[in-house]
Parts: structure tokens; sequence; C-alpha cells
């Protein structure tokens, strides 16, 4: 099993940036920094380089990376992509998440 999935809006909004970006290379970099008002909180990036720890999902063409010291954190969770008045955004579903704050970007474990 993945340490994470990607929903379909997922996929398809990654499908799209790549198209935009026009670089096959590009992979979406997962990761969880010290932060945010609750502890924690998700970061977003394209990357280029793997390194030889990083975690490699591939899901429909899409590549995701997680390093070494996220990967506890994330196993099991999904990302989606979500558009609403607030905005557009990635947002990551944690089950292993106690406690959310109220934008979802940062946790509590």
């Amino acid at each position: 099993m993945n340490v994470l999935s990607l929903t379909s809006s997922a996929v398809k909004k990654m499908q799209t940036l790549l198209e935009d970006e026009g670089d096959d290379s590009l992979c979406l970099r997962v990761f969880v920094t010290g932060g945010g008002c609750s502890g924690f909180q998700y970061g977003f990036t394209f990357d280029t380089e793997i390194a030889e720890d990083d975690a490699q999902i591939d899901q429909a063409g899409v590549r995701v990376l997680v390093d070494s010291l996220s990967y506890p954190y994330l196993d099991g969770a999904s990302v989606d992509y979500q558009e609403s008045l607030e905005g557009s955004k990635f947002v990551v579903s944690n089950p292993q998440a106690a406690a959310t704050c109220g934008c979802g970007s940062s946790f509590t474990i």
C-alpha cells in the first residue's frame, strides 16, 4: 500500500499543472514541517530531484514524493484538490491527525 493516495480531483489538477509546466520530470512533493497553529503543517511543492529515501507514489501518471521524515506523519493519508468560495487548494485528509486547525493546513498527532 502507498504511504498516501490522491483523489481523482487531485490527479486531474496535477495533470493540468504538469501540462501547463511542460516538464514531465516534475513530481509533487508532499511534506510535513513544524509550525502552524496546531503544531505541524502540510506543504506542497514541485520537485525534479528524487532522494534515495523518498517514497514514490505513481497514480494515473502523476508522481508524488514523500521524504523519510514526513513519511510517518502521512502514512495512510489522502490528498484531495478542492475549489470553494475561499479559493482552491490541495487538502490532506490524515487519519492520524488528532486535531486540525480551522483552515485545514495544520494538524496535531
